[in-house]
């Protein structure tokens, strides 16, 4: 598996790293290996990149036989990859969290992969999870401290929106995790590489997906609130004391409390 420093790329290129990009170069050929291994890169299957930058896991999808579409919003490094590449991936200049990953999952078996610039981890997972049921798996770079919410179990500090719609669909594993020397220039935490897997059986069961996700922002922008005030804007305080009866859950408690399950109990009552 070939990975050049990215310092060589971008000095042939003239550029450097951009700052308001977040533009951390993964190096490390232990890292891009398990990427390319979770995500299942092989001849008859597509893998939609996110952030490809300098092409160093998109070479390493490509090496595996995957067929590869790209993601890159900054034009200067979509212009490297074409060059660099020399067609061997789709290059789509476009913004990972307006793509649309169920039309480019059409007609093939389809994983996403990447390494997630930080300031756009949250929206980015977001999108993520709601196409999840259209994909195969997804194996992500994020921060540590994000994967930990996403594994987080109830009750704990870690736990959060983040963590319930990730898990209300899918298994979350924590691969590894990625020293700052991985990276080129290095950022200044550590990071983690995470797959979702989607469950065959989605922990919501039936409850529509835009109903559980809507219980679940409401429920934790406000998770130091009792439940019942919590979810007050989805509905009035009559009818969400009738929908927790209903359902067996004590007002009093606090969302971060509550299961999938619970979540998607509520969410299918209201």
């Amino acid at each position: 598996m070939t990975a050049e420093d990215p310092r060589r790329t971008l000095a042939r290129h003239g550029l450097t790293p951009k700052k308001s990009f977040g533009q951390n170069f993964l190096v490390e050929r232990a890292a891009l290996a398990c990427i390319t291994e979770a995500v299942g890169a092989a001849p008859g299957r597509r893998v939609v990149e996110i952030g490809a930058g300098l092409g160093a896991l998109t070479r390493a999808l490509v090496e595996a036989g995957a067929e590869v579409i790209a993601i890159e919003r900054d034009r200067d490094l979509a212009k490297v990859l074409r060059e660099e590449l020399g067609g061997r991936a789709t290059i789509v200049e476009a913004d990972a969290k307006t793509f649309d990953y169920r039309a480019a999952a059409a007609g093939a078996v389809t994983a996403v992969a990447g390494n997630l610039p930080y300031h756009l981890t949250a929206p980015l997972l977001e999108v993520l999870a709601d196409a999840i049921d259209a994909l195969t798996v997804v194996v992500v770079m994020v921060q540590r401290e994000v994967a930990d919410r996403l594994v987080a179990r109830p009750g704990g500090r870690e736990y959060g929106a983040a963590s319930v719609l990730a898990q209300a669909r899918a298994s979350v594993q924590v691969l590894r995790r990625v020293a700052p020397g991985a990276f080129h220039p290095p950022p200044r935490v550590t990071s983690a590489i995470v797959r979702m897997t989607p469950l065959a059986v989605p922990r919501i069961g039936a409850v529509p997906w835009p109903a559980v996700r809507r219980v679940v922002r409401a429920a934790f922008q406000r998770r130091r609130k009792q439940l019942r005030n919590a979810l007050g804007a989805l509905a009035s305080r009559d009818r969400l004391e009738e929908v927790l009866a209903a359902v067996g859950i004590d007002g009093v408690r606090r969302p971060e409390t509550l299961t999938v399950e619970e979540l998607a109990a509520i969410a299918a009552r209201l």
